[in-house]
């Protein structure tokens, strides 16, 4: 059962990230599974229960990272990750093709959001072209968006707009991928166990952007453009 957090996470983390070598963590590996990878799984557990039981319709997947890098992505970088996160989605998206909701811990902050990462220049040709066929919904969707504090866009922009949209939808239209997120500092809600959910109210106030992207992943597949 989760418990929340402690402090130690947070220290253990900030130490890592200082010393990524295979023989401190080694020396400190048991800390990590108590501080850090223990309460980590027991939260992706229960956020995704929190979840079947807010939405009992939808079948809900999650996958959780490990603190290992990829041996052949280090670029320099030391074997470990200061950093860990969980993603949740519901079958048919596709934990990497498709949109999810996530949450991430790190050593001074942790965030949770909904994003398309992996869409392609293609699919999100097929964003916008939904957008451009009924401007007003999702300017509704953008509207409403906008007026959840602290949640902030993410996804680069082009350097030479798209679309010629006033804000909200301007926001959004011109993302080479999107997503929204919220970052706290280390402690509050983390610490607590409420966080589950805590997670699970905050992807609820996103599910309809989670929705509108669902909508674009399928329009994608259809005219087979999500891997292009």
């Amino acid at each position: 059962m989760f418990q929340g957090f402690t402090p130690e996470a947070g220290n253990f983390l900030w130490e890592l990230s200082f010393n990524n070598e295979r023989p401190w963590f080694l020396a400190h590996k048991e800390q990590f599974e108590r501080s850090v990878n223990e309460p980590f799984k027991a939260l992706a557990a229960e956020t995704a229960a929190c979840m079947g039981e807010r939405f009992p319709q939808r079948d809900w997947r999650v996958h959780l990272s490990r603190i290992y890098r990829d041996a052949r992505r280090l670029f320099g970088r030391g074997p470990y990750k200061d950093h860990l996160w969980f993603t949740l989605w519901t079958d048919g998206a596709g934990r990497e093709s498709g949109p999810a909701f996530w949450f991430e811990i790190g050593p001074a902050t942790w965030e949770c959001g909904v994003g398309y990462f992996e869409a392609s220049p293609a699919t999100m040709e097929t964003f916008r072209r939904m957008v451009d066929a009924n401007p007003a919904r999702f300017g509704r969707l953008a509207e409403e968006l906008s007026h959840m504090r602290g949640l902030r866009i993410l996804g680069p922009e082009y350097k030479r707009p798209k679309g010629q949209y006033e804000k909200p939808i301007a926001d959004w239209y011109n993302r080479r991928w999107l997503g929204a997120e919220w970052v706290h500092d280390f402690g509050g809600d983390l610490l607590t166990p409420e966080l589950p959910d805590k997670l699970t109210k905050a992807y609820a106030r996103l599910m309809p952007l989670y929705d509108f992207l669902q909508e674009v992943c399928a329009a994608a597949a259809e005219t087979g453009e999500e891997r292009r």
